[in-house]
């Protein structure tokens, strides 16, 4: 049923079935049901040339996208994420129609509390809405949940291993150079932690298609002073690839 409103963003459809589904082209089952998305490309790139993956499947396109399993685990794929909720939330919802129902993310964002340390790890809880992608999933609300057993769950693990992190909302935007200094200090008030552009969107599609996902962004650039710092995040090597190898073993506890 369609809920109409004022603003277009706000009319959210609950049907189940679209004009056009993620079935049409999902083709086979993927040998594994068990996914890491990274946006650590020289990750992927370092794993496939010690021969850690291996290509599963290529999903063609004006922009291809590459399924990898890990030759240790054949039943663990990995793929590189695209940036933005509609790029990564609309893969995800494809690779779901493929068979994925276990699903770990792993990224950065940009710090809105300055004592969070490049590289420090946050379990997302939630996220912000601040895209339009999720709306076409969930119904409107300002924040939208991870699921909390799977949550905990993480946690736990990470408690066990005695792995230091945080845990809180992100804010997903689809606008990275219109994160204003306003807008940085009322989502920061809200409980919001990073800032970052897919999480919103990935957790809407896990909601409404029901399958399993969690989320672990880190520590990078901070938009918390009052003027931008990169802070050399994309070069921290060693924290990016411990990151995947922490989701790949994440997935046999969710």
């Amino acid at each position: 049923m369609l809920h109409t409103h004022e603003y277009p963003i706000l009319e959210f459809d609950d049907a189940p079935v679209a004009k056009l589904n993620p079935e049409v082209f999902a083709g086979e089952k993927l040998s594994a049901h068990k996914l890491v998305i990274t946006f650590f490309p020289e990750v992927i790139d370092a794993l496939k040339a010690s021969g850690e993956i291996e290509l599963e499947r290529v999903i063609s396109g004006e922009n291809p996208v590459y399924l990898y399993h890990f030759a240790d685990r054949k039943d663990i794929l990995i793929t590189l994420g695209y940036i933005g909720a509609a790029a990564c939330g609309g893969n995800l919802d494809l690779f779901h129609a493929m068979g994925v129902n276990k699903v770990m993310f792993c990224g950065g964002g940009g710090v809105l509390d300055g004592t969070i340390q490049v590289g420090q790890l946050l379990v997302v809880d939630g996220a912000i809405r601040d895209e339009g992608f999720s709306y076409h999933y969930v119904a409107p609300s300002r924040v939208i949940y991870t699921d909390t057993a799977v949550t905990e769950r993480i946690v736990r693990y990470l408690e066990a291993q005695d792995i230091s992190h945080l845990r809180g909302l992100v804010w997903t935007t689809d606008a990275i150079f219109r994160e204003t200094e306003a807008k940085i200090e009322r989502r920061r008030a809200e409980g919001a932690r990073i800032v970052e552009m897919e999480q919103a969107g990935c957790i809407a599609v896990a909601q409404a298609r029901g399958f399993d996902y969690g989320a672990l962004i880190y520590g990078g650039d901070d938009v918390s002073q009052s003027e931008w710092s990169e802070r050399g995040w994309r070069s921290r090597k060693g924290i990016r690839h411990d990151l995947v190898m922490l989701c790949k073993r994440l997935l046999d506890e969710i």
